[in-house]
């Protein structure tokens, strides 16, 4: 508990201001930020951190955590309530994409509905055939949308679709209990942030039993810091990622990313569709490709973000709680959020660069994403997630009314809740499935 006068506190800001702005002039002086993050020296083994080397001198620290008791093995053939055809949803869609910027996707499948997720915000069901723009469209020449009408009233021949791209395959989605030894759950946080954004969760999700990986992203948290802003692109950090899920992957692995976090969740899943069995999307915006903006604060030098950094921190503030308490001050304390050096800041906005997560890379996904949103979030508006759960083939969006861009450390016991229930979640099997027979044991020889 903090005792000190008002007075006092406003002398501590202003000497605190101060610092920042002598520590950017030298920074400016000298060309090298004063606030580097490094790795810690040594961590006891009973906290649970791992550090691992994902490329000679790239070092990230984990939090790996599991049950104190060993989970039981889960069953052979994931069998539920109706044997073996338990969970089976055929995933069909056909993807058109057209050389103006067109986008068709069709679904040509009944998908599941989320019957388990109460209180739900929007149907399980997709729509029938969606047509949108894409964002930056490639190879765009500005004219007509096929089919349409020219100026002379004549009916233009429709042109031809720039690529295809057919979905046509059987996905098992079953309830993913902590009690399973095959079950692994992935938390990768965001820009700014650490591994401790996700205490909430880590602690609630041990005590029923599941395995947790959290890793820091590079210059966050006690990971190392390399100070060449090649080190943190979208493609750098993607490959950290993947070495760490293939690092703690098993049979069935749950992705659960916020902000820019989720970006990695989708390239994960996109790579390695038979080892994610679900994701969860906590307040990350719409399928588009990333491009860093030209006009942000964040191109500025690093000696001058530093110089800003108070600022910076109380904007986030403003921007990522939708209240500004004490409560709220001392969780983004506790959480690091934005506690990283200005130049790992400048050069993480500037890396986010990935032209392929466009709209059609995420219609292509076929697991089943829970998407989260906070409705107080002032970074990612609602419009966005909800564009995302039109493109998504399995997306159902939950809106937190009370929550805001942090909604995980807002409301913890809400999202854990609601976390917990699509874990849980199984697909009820069409009347055809439960109609087959399920197949007969193969006889041993």
């Amino acid at each position: 508990m903090d005792c000190s006068s008002p007075g006092d506190q406003q002398g501590a800001a202003g000497h605190n201001m101060l610092t920042g702005v002598t520590d950017g002039f030298f920074c400016c002086l000298l060309g090298a930020p004063t606030n580097a993050v490094g790795p810690l020296d040594s961590v006891e083994s009973s906290d649970g951190y791992t550090f691992v080397e994902v490329k000679p001198g790239r070092v990230l620290r984990v939090k790996h955590a599991g049950p104190a008791q060993a989970p039981t093995p889960p069953p052979a053939a994931l069998e539920g309530a109706h044997g073996d055809r338990s969970g089976l949803v055929r995933c069909q869609r056909r993807i058109t994409v057209y050389r103006n910027g067109r986008l068709v996707v069709e679904n040509l499948g009944r998908a599941p509905r989320a019957d388990l997720l109460h209180g739900q915000n929007g149907s399980g069901e997709p729509p029938a055939a969606l047509e949108v723009e894409l964002a930056d469209p490639a190879g765009s020449d500005g004219r007509s949308n096929p089919g349409s009408t020219g100026s002379g009233g004549r009916r233009r021949r429709a042109r031809r679709p720039k690529r295809t791209i057919h979905i046509d395959c059987e996905k098992r989605i079953t309830s993913c209990k902590g009690t399973q030894a095959d079950v692994v759950l992935f938390f990768i946080h965001g820009v700014g942030g650490s591994l401790a954004i996700w205490k909430e969760q880590l602690d609630f999700f041990v005590r029923l039993g599941y395995e947790v990986v959290a890793p820091d992203l590079a210059g966050h948290g006690a990971s190392s810091a390399p100070q060449v802003a090649a080190a943190y692109t979208f493609y750098a950090l993607a490959e950290d990622m993947r070495a760490i899920f293939k690092r703690y992957a098993k049979k069935r692995n749950v992705l659960i990313g916020h902000s820019y976090g989720v970006s990695f969740c989708t390239f994960l899943a996109h790579e390695y569709p038979d080892l994610v069995h679900k994701v969860i999307m906590i307040n990350g915006g719409g399928p588009t490709a990333l491009e860093p903006s030209i006009c942000s604060i964040f191109n500025m030098p690093s000696c001058v973000l530093h110089c800003l950094s108070p600022c910076l921190a109380w904007s986030f503030l403003k921007a990522g709680f939708a209240r500004q308490g004490a409560k709220e001050k001392q969780l983004l304390k506790e959480g690091n959020a934005f506690n990283v050096s200005s130049f790992v800041l400048r050069a993480m906005m500037s890396g986010q660069y990935w032209p392929e997560g466009d709209e059609v890379y995420h219609a292509e996904l076929t697991v089943p994403v829970l998407l989260v949103h906070g409705m107080h979030d002032k970074f990612v508006p609602v419009e966005e997630d909800q564009r995302m759960a039109e493109i998504l083939l399995l997306a159902f969006l939950k809106l937190i009314d009370e929550g805001s861009h942090m909604v995980m450390l807002e409301c913890p016991d809400t999202v854990n809740t609601l976390l917990h229930e699509f874990l849980l979640w199984e697909p009820e099997p069409s009347p055809r499935a439960l109609a087959e027979p399920p197949p007969e044991p193969a006889q041993e020889k």
